[in-house]
């Protein structure tokens, strides 16, 4: 991947971009979620005295677990084509590489907010955001 360098009007045109894939993405992702805590249960299950888990139940339940997961990586690799770094789906938290005073920062957005108004080191996170 060739490395991206947005300014804060670059970063903000893709923001509607990114509301719509965070939005795509996030039942996806609490979906996934129960499914995996089903088939924890059905692979407990498996093996307890009288309450067995049918092979094909954990077969089919691994298979949709296997299908969400993909889905949701399909997604972040479009993101991250870009350049864009995920750092939290549930918030949808992103960073643009930026450059601030001739250094390399990381412009910093959080899905809900109107534009790209804060930025941070490459080094820390979003706790240690700052406005533009």
């Amino acid at each position: 991947m060739t490395e991206h360098l947005y300014s804060a009007e670059a970063a903000n045109d893709l923001l509607p971009w990114l509301e719509e894939k965070f939005t795509t993405i996030r039942p996806i992702r609490n979906k996934l979620a129960t499914r995996q805590e089903n088939l924890l249960d059905l692979l407990r299950r498996r093996g307890n005295n009288g309450h067995s888990s049918s092979e094909e139940d954990i077969l089919t339940t691994r298979e949709e677990v296997d299908r969400l997961t993909l889905r949701i990586q399909d997604v972040l690799k479009e993101i991250n084509d870009l350049g864009i770094l995920v750092r939290d789906i549930g918030m949808g938290l992103v960073d643009f590489l930026g450059e601030r005073d001739g250094r390399s920062v990381c412009l910093c957005w959080r899905s809900g907010e109107q534009k790209v108004s804060f930025w941070h080191e490459t080094n820390v996170g979003f706790t240690e955001r700052q406005p533009l």
